[in-house]
């Protein structure tokens, strides 16, 4: 069946996760009768993808508020640990405002009056290493503003801790030297407090913070009469009786029909941080219930709003007039020198230039693969192939990338005819091998297909004029770090000078 992963199950009732791939840290907001929702982009570009939803359910990537990562220089290169991080997306005094914690740069912002931008430059409101995961609150009360974040460890050498500031308005200017609001070395049983996000409620300030780890932890909630403290916890959200593991870490909205919901992720390893949806309310006193009495919901009702046309984020694509569409990102920043004008607008697909470079060895090296993440648990890839090319060693393909990464195509052999290939590197090794052998490929055209199958076990195979032939073994997907396996499209030439020739990319399909 020929259509994305869907949550809404048409009955008025939706099944978890409402984002089956890596919308990694969510936050949400409301404006009006529509929500909005970033996530983490980390050394990616364009950062900071912005998905639109009336429903909370049904889910379209509308664009993305960061054209390069700042400093440009230092993402010119894959940095999958780095970048962007648990960002807050906020609207205030007609504007839309993102905040968000780069651990080796600071705590910065971009803001626009529209969510479509234009997105003003990055600020750097407060530079140093290690703070992360910044939230900034704006209390309609009082008229004071106030901003919290996290510490990486890995950067600093603190964490468990979040540390609050009294900020200006305009959210460029902290107006003290911070405090630590919450040490959760001081909790016992608490590990890993990070991922904070502020409110105001109840004639208290609230912060939303996970705790215990990606992938065993659970989602807390503190409140203080006063910003500095003392605050008070209560978990509010764990895994259970349930096989959501360490559901936490994203955001608390309120509709317009006044119910209250949260979204947050889980980690699945090679699939990322999935998101779900929890009902909310509020207890006899006074703190937030989440999901079914504290533990995950796998379906429940849809929240009350006019009915949306079922609908996820794109994954297919035909290129039209030789452009991506909004679901792809490059694995780090354009270089304008090297590769901006790597596609070509072209009427019958995606054409990218051979790009001569010394790591063609290594996929995850190269700064000019084009990624989106893996739409669903289970699905299959296909993109059709032409290779323009006679200089040996150039190469195009479709590929499974992560700590490890798998890739089909086709490449130039020694006399300049395309043939078929199929590689692969471990995680440790540092260059690719061959994961089955080479096979000729008539008019350089082929049919690229992966099929993913629970654990995310990729099978390869190609169609290069007499039907789809298996290749190679069996491969199981990694994640980076942070990050996801992705699916990418890439076209390199050895180094050298001079033109190497292009690929042409159509018809990207994903069928579940």
């Amino acid at each position: 069946m020929n259509r994305p992963w869907t949550a809404d199950l048409g009955n008025g009732t939706y099944r978890n996760p409402v984002l089956n791939a890596d919308w990694s840290d969510p936050d949400v907001v409301r404006v009006g009768a529509d929500h909005y929702l970033t996530a983490s982009s980390f050394g990616r570009a364009p950062g900071l993808p912005l998905l639109h939803s009336r429903d909370l359910v049904n889910w379209t990537l509308v664009g993305h508020a960061l054209d390069r990562v700042e400093p440009a220089a230092d993402f010119a290169r894959p940095r999958h640990d780095a970048g962007v991080w648990a960002p807050s997306l906020r609207h205030h005094a007609g504007r839309f405002w993102i905040f968000w914690g780069d651990p080796d740069h600071g705590v910065q912002q971009i803001n626009a009056e529209h969510i479509d931008g234009p997105w003003s430059a990055p600020h750097l409101l407060k530079p140093g290493r290690g703070y992360i995961d910044a939230c900034p609150l704006w209390d309609e009360e009082t008229g004071e503003a106030y901003l919290v974040h996290a510490w990486a460890k890995s950067r600093s050498g603190i964490k468990n801790r979040l540390t609050g500031h009294r900020m200006s308005a305009d959210g460029r200017v902290l107006l003290d030297e911070g405090r630590t609001l919450i040490d959760a070395d001081r909790i016992p049983g608490w590990f890993t407090l990070e991922g904070p996000k502020l409110h105001r409620h109840d004639g208290y300030f609230w912060i939303f913070a996970p705790a215990g780890g990606v992938a065993t932890g659970w989602q807390g909630a503190f409140r203080s009469r006063d910003f500095s403290g003392p605050y008070e916890e209560r978990v509010v959200l764990s895994q259970g009786r349930t096989d959501v593991n360490g559901p936490h870490q994203g955001g608390w909205v309120r509709t317009a029909a006044g119910e209250d919901w949260f979204l947050h992720f889980q980690a699945r390893g090679a699939y990322g941080r999935v998101v779900h949806l929890q009902p909310m309310h509020w207890d006899a006193e006074g703190w937030p219930v989440i999901g079914d009495a504290g533990e995950p919901v796998a379906t429940h009702r849809k929240p009350a709003a006019p009915e949306q046309p079922v609908a996820a984020p794109a994954v297919d694509d035909d290129f039209p007039g030789g452009a991506h569409g909004k679901q792809w990102q490059w694995t780090a920043n354009p270089c304008p020198d090297a590769w901006t004008e790597q596609y070509e607008h072209a009427a019958d697909g995606l054409r990218l230039s051979c790009l001569r470079t010394p790591d063609a060895h290594d996929l995850r090296l190269l700064p000019n693969v084009l990624v989106q993440r893996m739409p669903a648990e289970e699905f299959t890839v296909e993109v059709d192939l032409e290779l323009h090319s006679d200089e040996p060693g150039a190469k195009a393909g479709l590929a499974v990338l992560g700590d490890a990464f798998c890739w089909i195509g086709l490449e130039a052999g020694a006399d300049g005819t395309p043939r078929l290939v199929h590689r692969y590197a471990e995680g440790a090794a540092e260059s690719e091998r061959d994961a089955a052998g080479a096979r000729a490929s008539p008019g350089g055209r082929a049919r690229l297909r992966i099929e993913v199958t629970a654990g995310a076990r990729c099978r390869f195979s190609a169609d290069t004029g007499d039907g789809f032939r298996p290749s190679g073994q069996v491969f199981a997907a990694t994640p980076w770090r942070w990050v996801a396996a992705l699916l990418g499209l890439f076209a390199t030439a050895p180094a050298g000078t001079g033109p190497a020739g292009t690929a042409l990319f159509t018809t990207f399909r994903a069928t579940h």
